[in-house]
C-alpha cells in the first residue's frame, strides 16, 4: 500500500508564504507526476489543478498561481513540495497531494489526506 503525507498549511496573513511537503511511503517502485491541487471548502467547488512536477523536473501551473508558486520535489525522498509566495484570500483552500506510482503489481493514483491553507488578516 502507498501513503501520502502532507504537511506544512496553516493560517498565514495575505502576501505571506507557506511551504507545503508531501511525502510518499509504501511499497514503490516509481513515481511519475506528483501534484498538488486544491479545493475552496464551499458547496459544489471543484478539486482544482495548483500544479504538477513530472519525475524529469518538467512543471505546470495554474494561471492563478504563476510567479507565485513554485513545485519542486526531492525523487531520491519520493516527495514534493509547494512553495507558496504572495498569498492572496483566494487561496484559502485545501490542498491535496497527488502521485501517480507504480508499485510491484500496478500503477495507480494515490491522494493524500489534505492540508488546510488559510489566507485571512
Amino acid at each position: 500500500q502507498v501513503q501520502l503525507v502532507e504537511s506544512g498549511g496553516g493560517l498565514v496573513q495575505p502576501g505571506g508564504s507557506l511551504r507545503l511537503s508531501c511525502a510518499a511511503s509504501g511499497s514503490i517502485f516509481s513515481i511519475y507526476t506528483m501534484g498538488w491541487y486544491r479545493q475552496a471548502q464551499a458547496p459544489g467547488n471543484q478539486r482544482d489543478l495548483v500544479a504538477t512536477i513530472t519525475s524529469g523536473g518538467s512543471t505546470n501551473y495554474a494561471d492563478s498561481v504563476k510567479g507565485r508558486f513554485t513545485i519542486s520535489r526531492d525523487n531520491a525522498k519520493n516527495t514534493v513540495y509547494l512553495q507558496l509566495n504572495s498569498l492572496k484570500p483566494e487561496d484559502t483552500a485545501v490542498y491535496y497531494c497527488h502521485a501517480d506510482v507504480v508499485t510491484a503489481f500496478r500503477r495507480n493514483n494515490y491522494w493524500g489526506q489534505g492540508t488546510q491553507v488559510t489566507v485571512s488578516s
